[in-house]
C-alpha cells in the first residue's frame, strides 16, 4: 500500500495573537455591529491563541484591491512552499536518506485562496531541480477539504504507479481575502478562525519502500479512500467571487450538519474495510473550529484524548484551510510512536464535502 513518508510544514512571518486579532477587528466593526461585545465573544470561546499570517496586523487596517492581493498571494506561495517542499524531501526525523526533487514523479498542488495561471507549482519548478516531465495536477476550490483530498488522489496515483514518488503541496494565505467592508456576521466569525499555512506531504508507492530503505520509524500508510458530497449544498461553505476578491461563504448551521451526517458516512466507509468505529485508535482530523472539533466527539463517540492534536493545531496555528490536517499528520508522524493501529484522516469542505482515508501505521 502507498504511504505517507513525510511531511513538513512552513510557518508564515508574522505571528498575531488572538488578543490582537480581537482589538482590530473591533476596531473595524464597532460601527457595524450595535452588539459587538456579545460578538466578540467568538474570539475567547474559540479556544485559538495564535494564529501566522503573511502581512503584519497594520496590513488588515487598509483596503487592498484584489490584484494587490493575489500578487502577494502567488509570491507568498511560490516562496513558502518552495521551504516546504526542501524541509519534505530533507526531513531526517522522518526520511533516512534525503530525496532529490527530479525523483518526483508528480506534484498535487492543492489550493483554493488565491489564483494563479500558470500554476504555483510551475513556479516553483522553474526555481528547484524538478524534472521538466514532472506530472503537474492543481486542485482548486476543495477549501478545507483539500488536503484530505490531495492525499487521497497522490495515493490512487501510486495505485497506479507503484514505483511513485509525488507531493501533495497545500497553500493557504486566508489572510489576504480578508475584506475590511463585509459587514456581514460570517465574515467577523470567519475572522476569529482563518489564518495562513503551507504544507507538503511525501507519498510514495508500496514498490518504492521495499526497493529502498527510506523510513526510519512507522508512518502511516494509506489503505482506502472516500469521497463524500451532499447534495444542494453549495451554500454551506466556500466563496463568492467579488470585485474586491473572494468573500467567504461560512454557515452557523456546519457543526449540526457534521453531527448528523458525518456518523453515517464514516460507518459507511469503514463497513467497506470490515471494521468499526471502535476499532479507530486516532484521529487525523482537520480542527475546522472549537465547536467543529466538539461535533467530531459527539458524532462519532471519541473523547477528547481523541482530538487533542487537532486542538492543539487550532489552538497555534487557527484554521489554515487545506493544509491545516497536514499540520495535524505532521504532529503525529513527529510522534515516532507504535502505539497507533489504525486511523482516520478526515476534512470537510464545499459542496457540503467529506474526505476520509483509512490509515494503518507501519515499517
Amino acid at each position: 500500500m502507498p504511504a505517507v513518508v513525510s511531511v513538513s510544514t512552513e510557518t508564515p512571518p508574522f505571528t498575531i495573537t488572538q488578543k490582537e486579532t480581537e482589538h482590530i477587528v473591533r476596531e473595524l466593526f464597532r460601527d457595524s455591529f450595535p452588539d459587538i461585545d456579545r460578538l466578540m465573544k467568538i474570539f475567547d470561546n474559540g479556544q485559538i491563541e495564535q494564529r501566522n499570517f503573511v502581512v503584519p496586523k497594520e496590513w488588515f487596517q487598509t483596503n487592498h484591491p484584489f490584484q494587490e492581493k493575489n500578487n502577494l498571494y502567488i509570491s507568498e506561495s511560490v516562496r513558502l512552499g518552495k521551504k516546504a517542499i526542501t524541509n519534505c524531501l530533507t526531513k531526517d526525523s522522518h526520511l533516512s536518506t534525503p530525496i532529490r526533487e527530479n525523483e518526483i514523479e508528480a506534484i498535487f498542488y492543492v489550493s483554493s485562496s488565491g489564483l494563479a495561471t500558470p500554476t504555483i507549482e510551475s513556479r516553483i519548478m522553474n526555481e528547484l531541480p524538478f524534472s521538466q516531465h514532472t506530472k503537474r495536477i492543481p486542485i482548486w476550490g476543495l477549501g478545507c477539504a483539500g488536503g484530505a483530498a490531495g492525499i487521497g488522489r497522490a495515493y490512487e496515483y501510486c495505485l497506479a504507479y507503484p514505483n511513485a514518488k509525488v507531493l501533495v503541496l497545500c497553500s493557504e494565505l486566508c489572510s489576504l481575502t480578508f475584506q475590511r467592508n463585509d459587514i456581514r456576521k460570517s465574515n467577523l466569525i470567519g475572522s476569529s478562525l482563518f489564518a495562513d499555512g503551507v504544507a507538503c506531504a511525501l507519498v510514495v508507492g508500496n514498490e518504492v519502500l521495499e526497493k529502498e530503505p527510506l523510513i526510519t520509524s512507522p508512518v502511516p500508510y494509506i489503505k482506502g479512500t472516500q469521497s463524500t458530497l451532499m447534495p444542494n449544498s453549495e451554500d454551506v461553505m466556500g466563496w463568492e467571487v467579488t470585485n474586491d476578491g473572494l468573500r467567504v461563504i461560512f454557515s452557523k448551521d456546519i457543526p449540526s450538519i457534521i453531527k448528523d451526517w458525518l456518523k453515517p458516512n464514516v460507518e459507511e466507509f469503514l463497513i467497506q474495510h470490515a471494521l468499526t468505529l471502535t476499532d479507530i485508535n486516532y484521529f487525523v482530523a482537520h480542527p475546522g473550529g472549537k465547536k467543529v472539533l466538539e461535533a467530531y466527539e459527539e458524532s462519532l463517540g471519541f473523547s477528547r484524548e481523541m482530538t487533542s492534536i487537532p486542538r492543539n493545531v487550532l489552538k497555534k496555528n487557527g484554521n489554515m484551510s487545506s493544509p491545516t490536517v497536514l499540520y495535524v499528520l505532521k504532529e503525529f508522524m513527529d510522534l515516532h510512536t507504535e502505539d497507533y493501529h489504525k486511523g482516520i484522516l478526515t476534512a470537510l469542505g464545499p459542496g457540503f464535502s467529506s474526505e476520509l482515508i483509512l490509515l494503518e501505521w507501519g515499517l
